[in-house]
């Protein structure tokens, strides 16, 4: 289905059921931009009262937990090696996986620890599969939940907030294009933003170790 055809669909179908059904796709393993489904909903927010700007932000929240839980539970479980081997089958290709995907997701959790969690669902590339690496780490699932919740709340505020801006000065067709193009420049600012989290951590972590040893 052509992008311009799918925003008509989000357009005119989208209710909070399939905001989160597909807000769960999405933050899954399936492929699916949340781009394609947020900023759409908020879109239709703004033209009237069939949806509410709130409860947009609110269902695809909780649509990305559930995204995230599925993949964390099924990493928890499974373990690594049939992740991985997951990752490199055909059907793993079809889900746009490979091993050396979840590979980037496990190094930059493992790099940065709990944070990443958090962190990670902001940056493009790490935001769907940072819940796989907590898994096979075993984070405590309360955390997790916690900085995944934070994370993929604050995206879909910036997404939500975009699509309801643009419904005043972009027309339909070109909703998928502009939107894509700001996505990308936000997911350049948090990478940047990323970076000083985890350095801030890293430092805190540091100053106490120091504190400790000459205590």
């Amino acid at each position: 289905m052509e992008s311009v055809a799918f925003i008509q669909w989000c357009l005119y179908h989208l209710n909070y059921w399939t905001i989160t059904i597909l807000m769960t796709i999405e933050s899954s393993f399936i492929p699916l931009l949340s781009e394609l489904v947020v900023p759409p909903a908020a879109y239709k927010a703004a033209s009237g009262d069939e949806l509410n700007i709130f409860l947009v932000v609110l269902f695809s929240t909780i649509g990305a937990d559930l995204g995230a839980i599925i993949n964390y539970y099924l990493a928890k479980g499974l373990g690594r090696p049939i992740v991985y081997a997951f990752a490199n089958s055909r059907l793993g290709h079809m889900c746009l996986l490979n091993s050396a995907k979840v590979e980037k997701a496990e190094h930059y959790f493992d790099k940065h620890g709990a944070v990443s969690t958090f962190v990670g669902r902001l940056i493009p590339g790490i935001r769907q599969l940072i819940s796989i690496p907590a898994g096979l780490a075993r984070m405590k699932f309360s955390t997790f939940l916690l900085y995944t919740t934070l994370g993929a709340g604050i995206w879909n505020i910036i997404l939500a907030a975009m699509g309801y801006y643009l419904h005043s000065i972009v027309p339909e067709e070109q909703l998928m294009g502009t939107v894509m193009k700001y996505s990308r420049e936000f997911g350049y600012f948090f990478i940047f933003v990323g970076v000083l989290i985890v350095a801030f951590f890293v430092y805190k972590g540091v100053q106490k170790k120091q504190t400790d040893s000459y205590g």
